[in-house]
């Protein structure tokens, strides 16, 4: 069995990523600054889970600062891989405040980058977005699509990660697989995506504030998938993009009814004008993940969010109260 380090090991993909590594008997070292970027109890809710697995040990850090992430390496065996999953993540947030973006998603992974050289680690996962592919990519979308024009900070910070990647695979003969993941969803979600915000909109009674006419459409992939698909990177690949989600489609008009079918309640629509920053429509082309992982989304789309609206309910005595705006 091996050592690996996760970063962002609290956050909503990490955490079922180190649930999975565990599950197969390997030792995980959870790295994370449980910053404030949303709603930290769910955070310290997926963290706990962890906590209570041997084999799981946790580093609280940042990994914008090099000296935390060099003194990281320097304890224990050298890792066997480094899966790269923290971020600062989100199309708005980064408008706001970009610099955030560009320290944790850029600086953050050269620290780690740097530190595989030196500690001799070969193997290196980088999380990177479909965001990074904007308005005019083919649907379903390829890697071969142009990334060059950037919609907004957060998917410019990715695509200056993947750059700095390739950089030290050349350099430095480090094997690294980046994964553009598309829309993720599931139980213990990000609360500023919209499957768990319209879940507790729709069950909340609360106003469901739809960005545009609800015709956009997005393809969601559910988080046991998208784990197992990053974990299938481990595997020698010498420097490989690759898409990972969106393999189901539709509106934000149909993913209302479905969750109103599903909570039993009928939805508050609230409409407001469209996000400049958001895309219009996304969709996975994962021809290349088949070929070269031997991966396949397992859970529809329709028993994946019975599994969110079930976990919700359950956890709705705080869920209700997580903070989605």
């Amino acid at each position: 069995m091996a050592r690996y380090l996760v970063t962002g090991a609290a956050g909503f993909i990490a955490s079922r990523v180190c649930e999975l590594l565990l599950d197969e008997g390997h030792e995980v070292v959870g790295a994370d600054n449980l910053c404030d970027s949303y709603d930290v109890r769910l955070k310290h809710y997926r963290l706990r889970r962890l906590l209570e697995r041997p084999g799981f040990r946790f580093s609280a850090l940042d990994i914008s600062e090099r000296g935390a992430v060099d003194a990281l390496f320097s304890t224990g065996e050298p890792f066997a891989g480094v899966i790269n999953l923290a971020a600062r993540a989100g199309v708005r947030a980064s408008v706001e405040n970009p610099w955030v973006f560009v320290s944790t998603n850029m600086t953050g992974t050269l620290n780690l980058l740097e530190a595989c050289r030196r500690q001799g680690v070969k193997k290196f996962i980088l999380a990177s977005t479909s965001s990074i592919y904007g308005n005019d990519a083919p649907l379903p979308t390829p890697e071969s699509a142009s990334s060059d024009r950037p919609l907004q900070p957060y998917s410019a910070s990715k695509k200056g990660a993947e750059a700095m990647c390739h950089a030290y695979h050349y350099l430095y003969d480090i094997d690294v697989t980046i994964f553009r993941y598309f829309t993720v969803y599931g139980p213990a979600g990000r609360p500023d995506m919209v499957m768990f915000r319209f879940t507790q909109w729709i069950k909340e009674h609360r106003p469901v504030r739809l960005n545009g006419d609800g015709t956009q459409t997005r393809g969601f992939t559910y988080v046991d998938d998208i784990a197992r698909g990053t974990i299938a990177g481990l595997k020698p690949l010498g420097y490989e993009i690759i898409n990972l989600g969106g393999h189901e489609v539709i509106s934000m008009n149909e993913m209302i009814a479905r969750l109103e079918r599903l909570l039993g309640e009928k939805a508050i629509i609230e409409r407001q004008p469209a996000h400049k920053a958001d895309m219009l429509a996304n969709q996975a082309d994962i021809t290349k993940a088949r070929q070269l992982l031997g991966w396949e989304p397992q859970v529809t789309l329709d028993e994946g969010m019975k599994r969110l609206v079930d976990w919700y309910l359950a956890e709705r005595s705080w869920a209700s109260q997580v903070i989605t705006a």
